[in-house]
């Protein structure tokens, strides 16, 4: 079962073809929150912009600490490790205003994440990063969100995120699929596009929505048009001790991307917007 996973992910952004690809702008099953109270509940939910470079999907999920993907954290066009100063949080952005707006102190992105090798088995499982905000935002503000702590391995998933030609308002998805989840590695129906990497997928089942991954990569699995995520708890327990032990001394640099050197090249493989679409 692994071995045929990973032969999907070596495949799946050579396999986007033009047709897949105009499928994917098809978003008849997503809705764009542009109302107050229709965005109100997923506002801790918001748009990590970098210094103009692009965006991704973050979530609040402590008065101090965002979660989003580790290839987030790299510039798009140089592959340089951004730095903290470089990004932005902004909370529930819709058309402009932002719930909450903060900077960035702190980066980590899990050490077993390798920016060189694109978007393989080993990558999708540890596409996680951590962002210490420079001011906390206090719970009266914004409620964050929690980790689901326990597995499922199926069932139905929401998703939230900005993306490609909706970068001004959140859209949802009110449901979608986990269509399994092995050795670490979530594969799902949900709809996605460029700038939703690091957008959160939630379960529903114990009432407000708790998030069971964040979107690493989109592809084609047993031939289905299908998006990629992790299992969180492990990861994130994991990033945490690196915020803590780093926090008091100096920012680690994080690795360099060798642009043109990845093990895979496509359609799915930037998977950080930039301003304009491009």
């Amino acid at each position: 079962m692994m071995r045929s996973l990973i032969c999907a992910v070596a495949l799946l952004l050579t396999s986007v073809s033009g047709q897949e690809a105009a499928a994917q702008q098809q978003t008849t099953d997503l809705r764009g929150m542009a109302g107050a109270n229709d965005a109100l509940v997923w506002r801790a939910v918001g748009r990590l912009d970098a210094d103009g470079t692009g965006f991704c999907t973050a979530t609040l999920i402590s008065p101090e600490y965002v979660l989003t993907a580790a290839h987030c954290v790299y510039s798009p066009r140089t592959g340089e490790a951004l730095k903290a100063e470089d990004l932005t949080f902004r909370a529930g952005l819709r058309n402009g205003q932002a719930a909450a707006e903060r900077g960035i102190t702190q980066i980590e992105a899990h050490k077993a994440y390798d920016p060189k090798d694109g978007l393989t088995a080993s990558n999708i499982r540890h596409d996680v990063a951590l962002l210490r905000l420079a001011r906390p935002i206090p719970t009266h503000e914004l409620d964050p969100f929690v980790l689901h702590q326990r597995r499922i391995t199926s069932g139905a998933v929401s998703v939230v995120s900005y993306g490609r030609g909706r970068s001004e308002i959140p859209s949802r998805q009110d449901v979608c699929k986990l269509l399994q989840e092995h050795d670490g590695i979530l594969v799902m129906n949900c709809n996605v596009t460029f700038g939703s990497s690091g957008a959160p997928v939630f379960t529903h089942s114990n009432g407000r929505g708790q998030i069971v991954s964040v979107v690493s990569g989109l592809g084609t699995f047993n031939g289905r048009r299908v998006s990629y995520g992790m299992s969180l708890p492990s990861v994130v327990a994991e990033l945490k001790q690196q915020m803590r032990a780093n926090a008091s001394g100096p920012v680690p640099e994080l690795r360099r991307v060798t642009v043109g050197n990845r093990r895979l090249s496509g359609g799915g493989g930037a998977k950080f917007v930039r301003p304009g679409g491009s």
